[in-house]
């Protein structure tokens, strides 16, 4: 239910939020009135002999002399593979010849590259890169072919295994076809976050996808910043494509200041409705530093994005991030279903620059195994709705499409072509080419060759190398190019959209008959079939933003306190960002020389202070809409009502302060619903919140000088959150199974008092100098909310707060 937010009962019954994969029209008219079954399948006499064979094995007859032979009891094989059992994608045939093709287990390994502390590249002894370097010329051409065999042996699994390419025209030849690099540069990596794989294992990827110049995905998480500054270096370990997810981690002004492309992840296929998880103890110190939450805690992502609740607030985000990283293309993440085609549309509509449609294969092994088995789709369906939808709308040529999902050879890549994809993620078997060997212990920590671990006793064990990623990939480049030879088009941006180049595979017997793939293959007939360029309109800008960027840049950069005075109106949005961005891109988390105090008058658009940085101050006289502060790194919001305000206004919207790293917040307001959700650095004093209040958090402080919504600090792993509570409504405010309150103690309420003191100087609030006249009966109405693993660790030392309990 809560994968796909229903939280009532009544509406999870009979409301058929599923879909079918393989059942024929007489399974689904019978069992599953109008729910969707793209490609048809098996009908009920089918699924009844398979069942009585079951049964027959299970329960065999008595032989001629009475005896019943009962069969062994034998692991079919459905959760990890087994020599004669269930069929496994991935299987120890397919992992062992792919590392024949790299030489792992044959010739000599090396140690892993890593960064000095200075954030220096260090190369070590290369005996392996040498030789796959020249892998195809040496030989290794023959094994790779080998492998692809393998991968294609198996039986129809996939929509792409019922589809083969076919040439009406005749080959052309080899030379006539790009080139390899013209290929490689549409790979990239799947979303797999520094955090799920070790630091070795995520530079060694980003590394060889700048290599052969495609794009490395950071996935969720965030970056190590030593990393951008080995870009253009010999060894480039920056990932070119930067995940935003539900949970902002490691989501800073300067991560998103150094990206080439923004992916926004609303959902991933291997498990699709559920926000992105690491168990506690692969959250290191490293970790906690670079996702601003604390060492040893769970960390699960909200499964929606708080700010994403509709199309026009995903044009909002899109919006935000083409401020604050205005050379920055933005892509949206998108999981193959029924209905994606309308989805996608809308995508294109908010302004996106290409969509990423995540098959149901992957998950780095850390998904859990009612995900894997049961939800998500293969991305031949979601991509074809995709292409037909867009094609439809004329809407295509606008963005590119992008897929992932099980890739492993070049005839996965070009059916992705075919049917309208112009790049393409590898993910598993871009683990399994720097060493995987499908141990399965990725979410226990204990992966034995250093890949999906942060113990540094195995990590040490890790021996892959960017050249070993470069050269696989390089191969499935290769296979590409005599694939498309054979196909007797020169290029993929020929092959792309071309399904009429595409056929059903003869041959197919048994339950794979009754599958048809005519739906993949319709051809709308209008709008382009493949990106074929920008327009002007996705290059939005705010017009105040820009020219605030320009009045106080030079301050800032180069020192000084300066003061600028604007207008505001809420069509001036995401004011802020693209400064902010500007100084995380050149000072990173340090302060800059200079400082440039911004003062508006007037009702702020949405996202005011979206991404600020240090060395910003923002002052507004009057009020804002949603978002403000939204993932602010620095620097300092100050709201306040204009001076012929009536008393206990609202000045702020929903979701404040979401993803916020850092900086500080005064509003001399209430603020609406979710304020301070996942914030993880920032410090705020704000006079009454909606419900959802402090939701996720973990870090910072939150200071609330008025009334609250119900459900504070749900879900929150870090930080803290003081109350005034006059009235005594907070207790039945908290879930206290997953929060606790209790009375601050003496250094706590000194703290308190420092920032109620400030918010009253900056804002001028007339609660907060009324609190300050009588702090002494004032401070004990406040009460401390913060999560219950950590209260007592983070109570001033020798002094122990009364508790709500």
């Amino acid at each position: 239910m809560s994968k796909m937010g229903i939280s009532v009962l009544d509406s999870y019954r009979s409301a058929q939020i599923f879909e079918c994969l393989g059942l024929g029209s007489d399974v689904i008219g019978t069992c599953f009135t109008g729910t969707t079954s793209t490609l048809g399948g098996l009908t009920l006499d089918d699924l009844a002999t398979e069942v009585l064979e079951q049964h027959a094995e299970a329960f065999p007859v008595a032989g001629a002399d009475g005896e019943v032979s009962l069969p062994a009891l034998a692991s079919p094989g459905i959760i990890k593979w087994r020599k004669g059992g269930e069929f496994h994608d991935m299987s120890k045939p397919v992992v062992d010849a792919l590392h024949d093709v790299l030489g792992l287990g044959r010739a000599p390994t090396t140690a892993p590259f890593r960064l000095d502390g200075a954030g220096v590249s260090t190369e070590v002894d290369g005996t392996t890169a040498a030789l796959l370097r020249t892998a195809a010329a040496e030989g290794r051409t023959e094994l790779y072919e080998r492998f692809s065999a393998t991968v294609h042996a198996r039986p129809a699994a996939y929509p792409r295994d019922f589809l083969v390419p076919h040439n009406p025209a005749g080959p052309i030849p080899l030379d006539e076809v790009e080139p390899v690099e013209a290929i490689t540069r549409r790979f990239s990596t799947g979303a797999m976050s520094h955090g799920a794989l070790s630091a070795e294992a995520h530079e060694t990827l980003a590394a060889a996808l700048n290599m052969i110049g495609g794009k490395a995905n950071s996935g969720e998480g965030g970056e190590d910043p030593a990393r951008f500054r080995t870009r253009w270096t010999a060894l480039d370990l920056d990932c070119r494509m930067k995940q935003v997810a539900s949970g902002r981690f490691g989501v800073t002004p300067e991560y998103l200041a150094n990206a080439h492309l923004l992916q926004i992840k609303i959902a991933q296929g291997s498990k699709p409705g559920e926000g992105g998880q690491i168990p506690g103890h692969k959250v290191t110190e490293e970790i906690a530093r670079l996702r601003h939450t604390t060492p040893g805690v769970t960390l699960i992502s909200p499964p929606p994005h708080h700010d994403i609740y509709s199309i026009e607030d995903l044009a909002q985000l899109i919006f935000d991030l083409k401020q604050v990283n205005p050379e920055a293309l933005v892509d949206v993440k998108l999981v193959a279903a029924a209905g994606i085609g309308t989805i996608a549309a809308g995508v294109v509509k908010a302004l996106a620059d290409s969509i990423h449609i995540s098959g149901n294969d992957g998950g780095t092994g850390a998904s859990p195994l009612s995900s894997i088995q049961h939800a998500g789709l293969p991305w031949e369906l979601g991509l074809a709705e995709v292409q037909q939808s867009l094609r439809h709308n004329r809407l295509r040529g606008r963005v590119k499409l992008r897929v992932d999902g099980g890739f492993k050879t070049g005839h996965d890549v070009l059916v992705a072509a075919l049917l309208g994809a112009d790049e393409y993620s590898f993910g598993t078997a871009a683990l399994f080419a720097e060493g995987c060997i499908m141990a399965r212990a990725c979410h226990r920590d204990t992966c034995p060759v250093g890949i999906a671990t942060q113990r540094l006793d195995l990590r040490e064990k890790f021996a892959g190398t960017p050249e070993m990623v470069a050269a696989y990939l390089t191969m499935v480049a290769e296979e590409v190019r005599r694939l498309l030879a054979e196909l007797g088009v020169a290029s993929l941006d020929e092959a792309i959209g071309r399904v009429d180049l595409l056929s059903r595979r003869p041959g197919l017997t048994g339950k794979a008959e009754r599958i048809d793939v005519t739906p993949l293959l319709h051809d709308p007939g209008v709008g382009e079939r493949r990106f074929t360029g920008r327009v002007a309109i996705q290059d939005p800008r705010s017009e105040l933003g820009d020219r605030v960027f320009g009045d106080a840049l030079e301050t800032i950069f180069f020192g000084g306190i300066t003061e600028f005075t604007y207008p505001i109106t809420n069509a001036d949005r995401t004011v802020g960002a693209r400064i902010g961005g500007a100084v995380g891109l050149e000072f990173g988390e340090e302060d800059p020389p200079g400082l440039a105090r911004l003062r508006f008058s007037g009702s702020a658009g949405q996202s005011f202070g979206a991404f600020t940085s240090r060395g910003v101050e923002l002052v507004l006289d009057g009020e804002a809409n949603d978002y403000v502060g939204k993932g602010l790194g620095g620097g300092r919001i100050v709201i306040r009502p204009p001076a012929d305000d009536a008393g206990d206004p609202v000045l702020v919207g929903n979701t404040v302060l979401y993803g916020a790293t850092g900086g500080e917040l005064f509003v001399a307001g209430r603020a609406g619903e979710r304020f301070a959700v996942r914030n993880s650095g920032a410090t705020a004093v704000v006079e009454g919140t909606g419900d959802h209040a402090c939701e996720y958090m973990t870090g910072g402080t939150v200071v609330v000088l008025g009334p609250t919504g119900h459900n504070i600090g749900a879900g929150m792993s870090g930080g803290e959150c003081f109350v005034h509570d006059p009235r005594g409504e907070v207790l039945a405010r908290v879930n206290r199974q997953l929060v606790e309150a209790r009375r601050p103690d003496g250094g706590q309420l000194t703290r308190v008092r420092a920032l109620v003191e400030e918010h009253a100087t900056v804002t001028g609030s007339r609660r907060a100098q009324a609190l300050l006249t009588d702090w002494e009966v004032a401070a004990e109405s406040f009460w401390r909310i913060g999560p219950k693993t950590e209260m007592d660790r983070v109570a001033s030392p020798g002094v122990a707060g009364a508790t709500a309990d």
